[in-house]
């Protein structure tokens, strides 16, 4: 076992660490679930599913309420490859999403 495993601060922080992840995880899934209900809306009603301006919007938007420590650059890296996971999944198909 690592010292670093019987420090209880190590400990603590990994504990919290692990609930926000888990809260990660929950948060991304209602997210999937959310864009999922908009594409079969957006399908019936003849809108395209991906929307470019919409998504760079979101990105302004999340990068002016952005209070740190994340940068600029990891915020838009973070959400760029969330918004390709989520098309990706929406699509069922694991490959590129329609545009």
């Amino acid at each position: 076992m690592s010292n670093s495993a019987l420090d209880p601060v190590v400990q603590r922080l990994r504990e919290e660490i692990s609930e926000l992840d888990a809260s990660i995880l929950d948060a991304v899934n209602a997210r999937l679930e959310l864009v999922a209900a908009l594409r079969r809306h957006k399908d019936e009603v003849g809108l395209p599913f991906v929307d470019p301006d919409r998504e760079r919007r979101l990105l302004d938007d999340l990068a002016r309420a952005n209070r740190g420590p994340l940068s600029d650059e990891g915020l838009r890296e973070l959400f760029c490859e969330l918004l390709d996971i989520t098309k990706r999944e929406v699509a069922g198909d694991g490959g590129p999403p329609d545009a």
